[in-house]
């Protein structure tokens, strides 16, 4: 009765979750095929050959936890059906499985919208022999199909917050145990930490197993990382990135860079992390008179060292190119946190050897930014007004720079903490084949 009611009122208000997307997508560019067959569950290529594995990643940042695992789903001899909401998600499975899409190997559709027909179809079209969701992306209709379907489901390096399970319980009051009939039709729960697990089981998954976050897997593409260190020696100052900045942040740097940019400050790279606002920065940028440049504009051309020596800032307004970001910095501000937003991945700077400061917001990364503050892979900026924190964050950023050694340490604890922290791929692979192999763990009835 529960996911009757919810069904019902999510066509009620699909016209308004339809404009909703509309106005991200226009925001965001990419196709997002919002009222496409897919999203309805119809899929005009039939599958050829054995089942699939079925990889779902919401978006971008789904997407790059996932590469590692589907790297050695592909590796093991898997076909893998990777499924995406957003058009962020499915650009980067697209740059990243090329030559498995070519070889077929691996196909990319979009997860239809969480009706019954839709589902079902979906489902019945592929019949994957087992789907896997990337962190925490639950739908009661699709976890229905595939429960009714034989389908094994497993969630796969979740992370679920207290705020999510408030959200889970919030949901129940109004729909009974909606959630948590979806959260127990799970077959496995594979947590990111001790704390995820334990909320995990709060919200109704039974079988739940801490197997780390595949984050800290990320392959690094080394032709950029070793593109981004030689672009270090470009004119002999030190590299600040303002990286991954979200809605309102970029408003704050900004004001800052103003106040603290002068003749001996370092190169300023201002990335924000969803192409949409892109334009927004550039046009704060030259609201404040700061000298900038578009990396979209500089990156191929000969004689950019030369036009760089007058350039304060640098507003990375490309995709894909974080890796030779960062490896280029040797500070990293790591926004999404300077406002209520939860926080970006700090774990890639990490992994190249650049140390990290953040806002008080890392909801979304609190194990990770813990360990790496306090170990001294980073630093966590707190107190005051935005504006206060932003300017707290370039100033502590100026201070590292101005003890190169005491930065270099920092720079080999943050390799060595993500090196410390490897090895989630190896263990969500081992127990995917150990469930495969062993007797069904079952998910219950999502109701």
């Amino acid at each position: 009765m529960a996911r009757i009611a919810y069904t019902l009122l999510l066509r009620l208000a699909s016209p308004f979750v339809w404009c909703w997307i509309w106005h991200r997508a226009r925001r965001a560019g990419g196709d997002w095929d919002i009222l496409g067959a897919e999203r309805f569950g119809a899929y005009p290529l039939p599958w050829d050959g054995a089942p699939p594995v079925w990889v779902h990643a919401v978006s971008l940042g789904e997407t790059r936890a996932a590469l590692s695992l589907i790297q050695a789903l592909v590796a093991r001899g898997d076909r893998v059906l990777l499924t995406h909401t957003t058009a962020t998600g499915r650009e980067q499975g697209a740059r990243s499985f090329a030559a498995e899409i070519a070889a077929g190997q691996l196909r990319q559709q979009w997860l239809p919208y969480d009706f019954p027909g839709a589902t079902g179809q979906f489902i019945a079209h592929y019949r994957p022999r087992l789907g896997l969701i990337i962190e925490r992306e639950v739908w009661p209709n699709l976890m229905q199909a595939a429960f009714a379907a034989r389908v094994p489901v497993m969630l796969v390096n979740a992370r679920f917050s207290a705020r999510s399970l408030r959200g889970v319980v919030a949901i129940d009051r109004v729909f009974r145990r909606l959630m948590r009939d979806a959260y127990g039709a799970f077959s496995l729960a594979l947590a990111q930490t001790g704390d995820d697990a334990r909320r995990l089981y709060e919200a109704g998954a039974r079988n739940v197993v801490v197997t780390g976050n595949l984050k800290f897997d990320l392959p690094l593409p080394l032709v950029a990382v070793e593109a981004g260190h030689a672009w270090r020696e470009h004119d002999g100052r030190p590299i600040v990135s303002i990286a991954s900045t979200r809605e309102g942040e970029d408003a704050l740097f900004v004001p800052a860079l103003v106040a603290l940019c002068d003749d001996a400050a370092p190169l300023f790279l201002l990335i924000p992390r969803h192409p949409q606002r892109f334009e927004e920065a550039a046009a704060l940028l030259a609201q404040s008179g700061l000298r900038f440049a578009r990396w979209s504009q500089i990156r191929h051309d000969t004689q950019a060292a030369a036009e760089l020596a007058g350039v304060q800032v640098v507003l990375g307004d490309t995709l894909g190119e974080m890796p030779f970001f960062y490896a280029a910095s040797r500070v990293a501000i790591v926004g999404g946190s300077f406002a209520p937003l939860g926080g970006q991945n700090l774990i890639e700077a990490c992994a190249v050897g650049t140390p990290v400061i953040v806002g008080p917001h890392t909801r979304n990364f609190e194990d990770a930014v813990q360990g790496a503050v306090a170990i001294g892979a980073a630093a966590q900026v707190s107190g005051g007004s935005p504006n206060d924190l932003a300017r707290q964050a370039l100033e502590l950023a100026l201070a590292w720079l101005r003890d190169p050694q005491a930065l270099d340490k920092r720079a080999q604890t943050a390799r060595t903490w993500v090196a410390s922290h490897r090895g989630a791929t190896a263990r969500t692979l081992q127990e995917i084949s150990d469930f495969e192999a062993g007797p069904a763990r079952p998910g219950q009835h999502p109701g």
